[in-house]
């Protein structure tokens, strides 16, 4: 049932921009990761980020729902082995098969061409080896953001990128399930220094995108979830007629590849897709931050952005510690190898 929708008028999203930026400089405000800077390639590749943006802007006219597999993209990366790009990289031709990218909760993302197409253009602008995948995908992400109508905001850099991908098990551990409730979801993003807050606004990136039938349709099969509106769940189960459709279907109904509020409008109405989507505002401890973004957009702007930055600083590595891949897809060296450590709490895949 997905549609192609026009791309945010310009004049609409300069005006959003211009009002976050006014109301976000907390984001700019939190302390840093050693390595990283708001400015690192101000002189190594200074058009780096016009070169990421003007291309993003023909490939999302062609394509919007990209958008969203970008941003997820960066997600995965981050929650699993830190945000290092290792959710890039292919198993080698002579080494394990057990990669991050094929975990199950991974074998649905996209857009992994749109970034290697990114560094190869970014290092014909600045020179091979200038900039990381890693910081790439961070910045691809921010512009699916800005380029679906959500706010404008700068992304530390510096990051390195991974020369090991972490196990089908160690993805599964630290990937957030769909089908968790919020006191699972905070639970678990607690160690990581992610508060109420946080959770509700990184739920928000659910406002672009589409979701695989198999993520929720135990809320409609064999007995109808009682959070879920009885028209919402009739038009679900017309796009999966049984628990096992391998159909999608757009996350956020009112403004579906528009980033926005309109998700935590959607919940108030009992119209959430996901079970942890939903039970955000079935939950006493995030009610009222979601009705908070739901009728105020500038505020979920605010601590979206926030969250953003936050998260785009987890476990990075910098200076020496790993490389610049000539290739986002395959280490320098060409021999990959797997991480063995596993951090986070064991929850089922994203």
């Amino acid at each position: 049932m997905a549609s192609k929708i026009t791309l945010m008028p310009l004049q609409f999203v300069c005006l959003i921009i211009v009002v976050v930026m006014m109301h976000g400089s907390e984001a700019q405000q939190q302390p840093l990761v050693k390595g990283l800077s708001w400015k690192y390639y101000e002189s190594s590749c200074p058009k780096l980020e016009s070169v990421v943006r003007k291309q993003l802007e023909k490939v999302f006219k062609k394509d919007v729902g990209l958008a969203a597999a970008l941003l997820r993209v960066h997600f995965h990366d981050c929650f699993v082995q830190g945000c290092d790009g290792s959710v890039l990289l292919d198993g080698s031709a002579s080494g394990p098969v057990d990669s991050e990218k094929t975990a199950p909760p991974n074998l649905s993302l996209r857009g992994f061409d749109i970034i290697e197409d990114l560094r190869r253009r970014v290092h014909k602008q600045c020179g091979a080896g200038s900039v990381s995948c890693s910081d790439i995908t961070a910045i691809a992400a921010r512009d699916a953001i800005v380029l679906t109508g959500g706010p404008e905001y700068s992304v530390p850099l510096g990051r390195r990128d991974g020369v090991s991908f972490a196990t089908r098990d160690a993805t599964l551990a630290n990937l957030p399930s769909p089908f968790v409730p919020t006191e699972t979801l905070l639970t678990t993003l607690a160690p990581r220094n992610f508060d109420a807050t946080d959770a509700v606004a990184l739920s928000g990136a659910h406002t672009i995108g589409v979701a695989h039938c198999p993520s929720f349709t135990r809320r409609l099969y064999p007995t109808q979830d009682a959070t879920m509106d009885q028209t919402f769940a009739g038009n679900l189960k017309g796009v999966c007629p049984d628990a096992n459709t391998n159909a999608t279907t757009f996350m956020d109904i009112r403004s579906p590849n528009v980033f926005d509020n309109k998700y935590y409008v959607d919940l108030m109405n009992k119209q959430g897709l996901l079970t942890s989507d939903q039970d955000l505002y079935t939950d006493t401890r995030t009610r009222a931050i979601v009705t908070s973004f739901a009728v105020n957009q500038t505020l979920f702007f605010e601590k979206f952005v926030n969250v953003m930055v936050k998260m785009g600083q987890m476990e990075v590595l910098t200076g020496a510690q790993g490389e610049i891949r000539n290739n986002c897809s395959v280490r320098n060296s060409n021999d990959v190898l797997i991480s063995s450590v596993v951090e986070g709490d064991n929850i089922e895949s994203f």
